[in-house]
């Protein structure tokens, strides 16, 4: 498929509620810059039912201009009806590019979508830019296990597809919204839907790990020394309010799961407070975190890398440490 505009588009996937999901809003901050790179408009594209609360976010955090397919089909997400919907949407405006957040549906979407317009996709990246040299976009994705950064260009086919891990990016600052909202009446028959959401059941399982959600994150690394190192960890993201994250090196040890994880391999997160408790600070762990507003460090190694990036550093036995912070912790909420 041959490009139309200039235009660069951002999916900005919907709750139940019909409000919009946080990744979206974030990669509206990016898409604006590479939109203006490209000499095109940042669109946002909204699915979904009673669509008007995303559709108010999306104005207000910069969007030119908002597509939106309203419509009962849409209400919860199925690969079928939203493929169908947003196959129109590029057939008929021929966006040069478009990313989609690394969901659950998203990472089910993307491929999906790709294939119809065969096309290609890049997944899971974690950087963004346009290539000045040919005009892609420069797609920047973990490769070789998180070993090393690949990026990658789609000079041939159009759109230029990505997904984009939630985390990654912070949302722009609110501001007069100045976007046109146009809406597309696209149905989809219920013929065309193969599969039928029956009902939803909580996950209740202890792993169910919203790292990329959370404000306060406590992390613990190989310097923890096993499963049981966890237990202060644990404790001082109760006290805080926080969620427990984990190094790769702790993951691969078996000593808490991947659902912990925090890192290229793992979740990429954007924290206001990140606490990382006898973590060394690999490459590949520094990127899943770096985003964090303040990043606390405590390490018995005075050389380890994580100190270049943290805002304050405690050389220390964790084991000495945490308790006495968590102690204080509660002490002062206690008043």
């Amino acid at each position: 498929m041959q490009a139309k505009t200039n235009d660069f588009w951002v999916f900005v996937e919907t709750n139940e509620d019909g409000t919009a999901k946080k990744v979206g809003i974030e990669l509206l901050n990016p898409g604006k810059t590479l939109a203006q790179k490209q000499n095109g408009k940042l669109v946002a594209v909204i699915i979904g039912e009673h669509t008007d609360a995303a559709a108010e976010e999306a104005a207000a955090h910069g969007a030119d201009e908002i597509l939106v397919v309203d419509a009962p089909e849409f209400h919860q997400y199925t690969t079928d009806a939203y493929t169908n919907a947003l196959y129109a949407l590029i057939e008929k405006y021929g966006p040069a590019s478009m990313m989609i957040g690394a969901t659950n549906n998203g990472r089910d979407l993307g491929p999906r979508l790709a294939c119809r317009l065969k096309t290609g996709l890049v997944a899971d990246c974690t950087a963004l830019d346009i290539d000045e040299e040919s005009g892609n976009v420069a797609w920047t994705r973990p490769a070789f296990g998180g070993n090393l950064m690949a990026t990658i260009l789609c000079p041939d086919h159009r759109p230029q597809l990505g997904t984009v891990r939630p985390g990654v990016f912070k949302k722009s600052e609110p501001s007069a919204p100045h976007a046109q909202i146009i809406r597309e009446d696209i149905r989809v028959p219920a013929s065309d839907i193969r599969t039928q959401v029956l009902g939803l059941t909580a996950y209740l399982n202890s792993e169910n790990v919203d790292l990329e959600g959370a404000e306060i994150i406590v992390s613990g690394g190989r310097g923890v020394g096993g499963p049981e190192g966890f237990a202060p960890v644990q404790a001082l993201a109760e006290a805080l309010g926080g969620a427990v994250g984990a190094s790769r090196a702790a993951v691969d040890a078996g000593w808490i799961s991947h659902a912990h994880q925090v890192g290229q391999t793992g979740k990429t997160v954007a924290p206001k407070l990140y606490i990382a408790c006898g973590i060394s600070g690999a490459i590949q762990h520094l990127a899943g975190m770096s985003g964090s507003d303040v990043i606390v460090a405590i390490n018995k190694d005075p050389e380890a890398p994580i100190f270049d990036v943290a805002d304050y550093g405690v050389v220390g036995d964790l084991f000495e440490i945490l308790p006495l912070l968590t102690a204080e912790i509660q002490k002062s909420r206690a008043e």
